[in-house]
Protein backbone atom coordinates (compact mmCIF):
# COMPACT_ATOMS: atom_id res chain seq x y z
CA UNK A 1 0.00 0.00 0.00
CA UNK A 2 1.72 3.03 -0.86
CA UNK A 3 2.27 5.52 2.07
CA UNK A 4 0.29 8.22 2.05
CA UNK A 5 -3.16 6.36 2.03
CA UNK A 6 -1.53 3.95 4.47
CA UNK A 7 -1.25 7.27 6.71
CA UNK A 8 -4.13 8.76 6.04
CA UNK A 9 -5.95 5.79 6.75
CA UNK A 10 -4.05 5.40 10.39
CA UNK A 11 -4.99 8.65 10.91
CA UNK A 12 -8.47 8.70 10.53
CA UNK A 13 -8.82 5.26 12.69
CA UNK A 14 -6.61 7.43 15.45
CA UNK A 15 -9.35 9.61 15.41
CA UNK A 16 -12.16 7.26 15.36
CA UNK A 17 -10.93 5.75 18.54
CA UNK A 18 -10.34 9.31 19.98
CA UNK A 19 -14.07 9.73 19.13
CA UNK A 20 -15.12 6.29 21.14
CA UNK A 21 -12.97 7.32 24.15
CA UNK A 22 -14.61 10.85 23.71
CA UNK A 23 -18.13 9.36 23.80
CA UNK A 24 -17.33 7.03 26.46
CA UNK A 25 -15.94 9.41 28.98
CA UNK A 26 -19.24 11.69 28.42
CA UNK A 27 -21.37 9.09 28.44
CA UNK A 28 -20.58 7.43 31.71
CA UNK A 29 -21.62 10.16 34.07
CA UNK A 30 -24.57 10.44 31.87
CA UNK A 31 -25.49 6.56 32.30
CA UNK A 32 -25.56 6.86 36.29
CA UNK A 33 -27.72 9.91 36.34
CA UNK A 34 -29.87 7.94 33.95
CA UNK A 35 -30.34 5.00 35.75
CA UNK A 36 -30.15 7.02 39.06
CA UNK A 37 -27.43 4.62 40.64
CA UNK A 38 -23.53 4.68 40.79
CA UNK A 39 -21.57 1.20 41.36
CA UNK A 40 -18.83 1.56 43.16
CA UNK A 41 -15.85 -0.88 44.55
CA UNK A 42 -15.13 -0.83 48.18
CA UNK A 43 -12.16 -2.50 49.66
CA UNK A 44 -13.70 -4.43 52.63
CA UNK A 45 -10.78 -5.98 54.74
CA UNK A 46 -12.11 -6.32 58.17
CA UNK A 47 -10.99 -3.28 59.51
CA UNK A 48 -12.52 0.55 60.55
CA UNK A 49 -11.70 1.11 56.60
CA UNK A 50 -14.15 -1.67 55.54
CA UNK A 51 -15.84 -4.44 57.05
CA UNK A 52 -19.25 -6.84 57.23
CA UNK A 53 -21.46 -5.38 59.99
CA UNK A 54 -22.00 -8.95 61.60
CA UNK A 55 -25.33 -8.78 62.41
CA UNK A 56 -27.02 -6.55 59.42
CA UNK A 57 -24.38 -7.80 56.86
CA UNK A 58 -24.17 -4.73 55.82
CA UNK A 59 -20.82 -2.94 53.70
CA UNK A 60 -19.84 -0.46 56.58
CA UNK A 61 -16.39 1.87 57.60
CA UNK A 62 -14.40 4.29 55.99
CA UNK A 63 -14.59 3.07 51.96
CA UNK A 64 -18.60 2.36 52.65
CA UNK A 65 -19.57 5.74 54.32
CA UNK A 66 -17.52 8.07 51.35
CA UNK A 67 -18.90 5.76 48.83
CA UNK A 68 -22.60 5.96 49.96
CA UNK A 69 -22.20 10.13 50.32
CA UNK A 70 -20.32 10.21 47.00
CA UNK A 71 -23.63 8.61 45.48
CA UNK A 72 -25.78 11.04 47.44
CA UNK A 73 -23.82 14.29 46.59
CA UNK A 74 -24.60 13.08 42.88
CA UNK A 75 -28.06 12.88 43.26
CA UNK A 76 -28.01 8.67 42.78
CA UNK A 77 -28.50 5.82 44.70
CA UNK A 78 -25.13 3.60 46.04
CA UNK A 79 -24.83 0.28 44.51
CA UNK A 80 -21.43 -0.92 46.79
CA UNK A 81 -19.50 -3.66 45.03
CA UNK A 82 -17.19 -5.83 47.43
CA UNK A 83 -13.31 -6.03 45.93
CA UNK A 84 -10.37 -6.83 46.79
CA UNK A 85 -6.36 -5.90 45.54
CA UNK A 86 -6.33 -8.71 43.02
CA UNK A 87 -9.70 -7.44 40.94
CA UNK A 88 -10.82 -4.03 41.82
CA UNK A 89 -8.44 -2.85 38.40
CA UNK A 90 -10.31 -5.69 36.50
CA UNK A 91 -13.87 -5.03 38.04
CA UNK A 92 -13.45 -1.11 37.13
CA UNK A 93 -11.71 -1.74 33.69
CA UNK A 94 -14.12 -4.39 32.69
CA UNK A 95 -17.34 -2.07 33.53
CA UNK A 96 -17.82 -4.22 36.94
CA UNK A 97 -17.83 -1.11 38.77
CA UNK A 98 -18.32 2.82 37.74
CA UNK A 99 -15.54 3.62 40.35
CA UNK A 100 -13.32 2.40 42.84
CA UNK A 101 -13.21 3.94 46.66
CA UNK A 102 -10.94 1.11 47.59
CA UNK A 103 -7.81 1.71 49.88
CA UNK A 104 -6.07 1.99 46.33
CA UNK A 105 -2.97 5.03 46.66
CA UNK A 106 -2.40 6.28 43.42
CA UNK A 107 0.90 5.78 41.65
CA UNK A 108 2.74 6.52 38.12
CA UNK A 109 1.85 2.47 37.36
CA UNK A 110 -1.78 2.66 38.44
CA UNK A 111 -2.12 6.10 36.53
CA UNK A 112 -0.87 4.33 33.40
CA UNK A 113 -4.04 2.51 33.54
CA UNK A 114 -6.74 3.99 34.80
CA UNK A 115 -8.04 7.83 35.77
CA UNK A 116 -8.58 9.35 38.83
CA UNK A 117 -10.10 12.53 40.88
CA UNK A 118 -6.75 14.49 41.23
CA UNK A 119 -7.56 15.69 44.94
CA UNK A 120 -6.55 13.11 47.51
CA UNK A 121 -9.03 12.13 50.18
CA UNK A 122 -6.48 10.33 52.60
CA UNK A 123 -3.29 9.35 52.66
CA UNK A 124 -1.67 5.81 53.57
CA UNK A 125 1.69 4.07 53.39
CA UNK A 126 2.26 0.41 53.96
CA UNK A 127 3.70 -1.59 57.82
CA UNK A 128 4.65 -4.98 58.73
CA UNK A 129 2.67 -7.28 61.35
CA UNK A 130 5.11 -9.36 63.01
CA UNK A 131 5.21 -11.22 66.19
CA UNK A 132 6.95 -8.98 68.85
CA UNK A 133 9.86 -12.14 69.60
CA UNK A 134 10.65 -11.80 65.92
CA UNK A 135 13.35 -9.73 66.24
CA UNK A 136 12.38 -7.24 63.31
CA UNK A 137 13.27 -3.76 63.88
CA UNK A 138 13.45 -1.90 60.63
CA UNK A 139 12.31 -3.03 56.36
CA UNK A 140 15.95 -4.49 55.71
CA UNK A 141 15.37 -7.23 58.23
CA UNK A 142 13.04 -8.64 56.20
CA UNK A 143 15.92 -9.18 53.46
CA UNK A 144 15.87 -12.67 52.54
CA UNK A 145 13.04 -13.62 54.54
CA UNK A 146 9.27 -15.12 53.29
CA UNK A 147 6.52 -11.83 53.60
CA UNK A 148 3.02 -12.14 53.06
CA UNK A 149 0.82 -9.69 51.35
CA UNK A 150 -1.90 -9.19 49.15
CA UNK A 151 -2.11 -9.68 45.51
CA UNK A 152 -1.87 -6.62 43.80
CA UNK A 153 -0.72 -4.74 46.10
CA UNK A 154 1.73 -1.95 45.36
CA UNK A 155 3.97 -2.88 48.18
CA UNK A 156 5.15 -5.80 46.66
CA UNK A 157 7.67 -4.09 44.40
CA UNK A 158 9.51 -2.62 46.81
CA UNK A 159 9.51 -5.60 49.20
CA UNK A 160 11.40 -7.18 46.56
CA UNK A 161 13.57 -4.96 44.75
CA UNK A 162 14.71 -2.35 48.02
CA UNK A 163 14.17 -4.89 50.82
CA UNK A 164 15.11 -7.70 49.28
CA UNK A 165 12.04 -9.79 50.80
CA UNK A 166 9.99 -13.49 49.42
CA UNK A 167 6.87 -12.35 48.98
CA UNK A 168 3.87 -14.77 49.35
CA UNK A 169 1.11 -13.18 47.89
CA UNK A 170 -2.61 -13.80 48.60
CA UNK A 171 -5.72 -13.10 47.09
CA UNK A 172 -7.25 -11.14 50.32
CA UNK A 173 -5.39 -9.29 53.10
CA UNK A 174 -7.32 -11.77 55.32
CA UNK A 175 -6.22 -14.99 53.86
CA UNK A 176 -2.46 -13.39 54.09
CA UNK A 177 -2.60 -11.94 58.07
CA UNK A 178 -4.00 -16.20 58.95
CA UNK A 179 -1.11 -17.06 56.99
CA UNK A 180 0.99 -15.12 59.20
CA UNK A 181 -0.64 -16.98 62.24
CA UNK A 182 0.30 -19.78 60.57
CA UNK A 183 3.77 -19.41 60.65
CA UNK A 184 4.26 -19.19 56.70
CA UNK A 185 5.56 -15.63 57.02
CA UNK A 186 8.05 -13.56 59.18
CA UNK A 187 5.72 -10.47 58.22
CA UNK A 188 2.29 -9.04 57.25
CA UNK A 189 2.39 -6.12 54.64
CA UNK A 190 -0.65 -4.56 54.24
CA UNK A 191 -1.80 -0.61 55.16
CA UNK A 192 -0.94 1.15 58.41
CA UNK A 193 -4.42 1.83 58.80
CA UNK A 194 -5.36 -2.12 58.32
CA UNK A 195 -2.24 -3.17 60.68
CA UNK A 196 -2.13 -0.60 63.58
CA UNK A 197 -5.68 -1.21 64.79
CA UNK A 198 -5.39 -5.27 64.42
CA UNK A 199 -2.03 -4.91 66.46
CA UNK A 200 -3.22 -2.32 69.01
CA UNK A 201 -6.17 -3.63 70.06
CA UNK A 202 -7.53 -7.04 68.88
CA UNK A 203 -7.00 -9.87 71.84
CA UNK A 204 -6.16 -12.27 68.98
CA UNK A 205 -3.15 -10.45 68.08
CA UNK A 206 -1.52 -9.63 71.49
CA UNK A 207 1.83 -11.38 70.78
CA UNK A 208 2.27 -9.13 67.47
CA UNK A 209 3.35 -5.53 66.78
CA UNK A 210 3.93 -3.26 63.93
CA UNK A 211 7.54 -2.35 64.88
CA UNK A 212 8.59 -0.79 61.80
CA UNK A 213 8.36 3.32 62.24
CA UNK A 214 8.58 4.70 58.75
CA UNK A 215 5.70 3.59 56.17
CA UNK A 216 6.65 1.74 53.20
CA UNK A 217 5.79 4.09 50.33
CA UNK A 218 2.95 6.63 51.66
CA UNK A 219 1.00 7.72 49.21
CA UNK A 220 -2.66 9.37 48.47
CA UNK A 221 -5.70 8.40 48.33
CA UNK A 222 -7.96 8.90 45.43
CA UNK A 223 -11.39 7.75 43.94
CA UNK A 224 -10.66 5.55 40.66
CA UNK A 225 -12.55 5.69 37.44
CA UNK A 226 -11.51 4.43 34.47
CA UNK A 227 -8.95 6.23 31.95
CA UNK A 228 -10.32 9.59 30.02
CA UNK A 229 -13.73 9.81 31.82
CA UNK A 230 -13.38 13.71 32.15
CA UNK A 231 -16.71 14.33 33.11
CA UNK A 232 -17.28 11.88 36.06
CA UNK A 233 -13.03 12.48 36.86
CA UNK A 234 -14.80 16.36 37.45
CA UNK A 235 -17.92 15.45 39.09
CA UNK A 236 -16.14 13.40 41.72
CA UNK A 237 -13.27 15.84 42.11
CA UNK A 238 -15.81 18.77 43.26
CA UNK A 239 -17.05 16.29 46.08
CA UNK A 240 -13.83 15.33 47.32
CA UNK A 241 -13.05 19.24 47.24
CA UNK A 242 -16.25 19.79 49.34
CA UNK A 243 -15.44 16.99 51.69
CA UNK A 244 -12.45 18.93 52.80
CA UNK A 245 -13.58 22.22 52.83
CA UNK A 246 -16.69 21.47 54.88
CA UNK A 247 -14.72 19.21 57.44
CA UNK A 248 -16.87 16.25 56.75
CA UNK A 249 -13.58 13.82 56.02
CA UNK A 250 -12.51 15.23 59.26
CA UNK A 251 -15.98 14.32 61.13
CA UNK A 252 -16.09 10.94 59.59
CA UNK A 253 -12.30 9.97 60.58
CA UNK A 254 -13.89 11.08 63.92
CA UNK A 255 -16.93 9.26 64.31
CA UNK A 256 -15.24 5.92 62.94
CA UNK A 257 -12.71 6.15 65.44
CA UNK A 258 -9.55 6.40 62.90
CA UNK A 259 -6.45 6.89 65.38
CA UNK A 260 -4.16 8.52 65.24
CA UNK A 261 -5.94 11.15 63.06
CA UNK A 262 -4.20 11.72 59.34
CA UNK A 263 -2.74 14.61 59.38
CA UNK A 264 -2.98 15.32 55.58
CA UNK A 265 -6.87 16.24 56.18
CA UNK A 266 -6.63 19.59 58.04
CA UNK A 267 -3.91 20.83 55.67
CA UNK A 268 -6.57 20.10 53.00
CA UNK A 269 -9.34 21.25 54.77
CA UNK A 270 -7.70 24.47 55.09
CA UNK A 271 -6.45 24.95 51.58
CA UNK A 272 -9.97 24.75 50.10
CA UNK A 273 -11.59 26.89 52.53
CA UNK A 274 -8.93 29.73 51.84
CA UNK A 275 -9.86 28.49 48.03
CA UNK A 276 -13.27 29.54 48.39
Amino acid sequence: MPALPFLRIAAAAALSCLAVNAAWADATLDRIKQRGKVSIGVLVGGSLFGSIDPVTQQLVGWNPDLARDLAKRLGVEAELVPVQPSNRVQFLQQGKVDLLIASMEYNAERGELLGHAPTPFYRVGGTAAVLKRSGIAKWDDLRGKTVCASQGSSYVKPLQEQYGAQVRGFKTSAESLLALRGGQCVAAVHDATLIHPLVRSNADWTDYAAPIPAEILPAPSVVWTRKGETDTIAAVDKIVQEWHRSGWLIATEKRLGITPPQPLLPELQARFKNAS
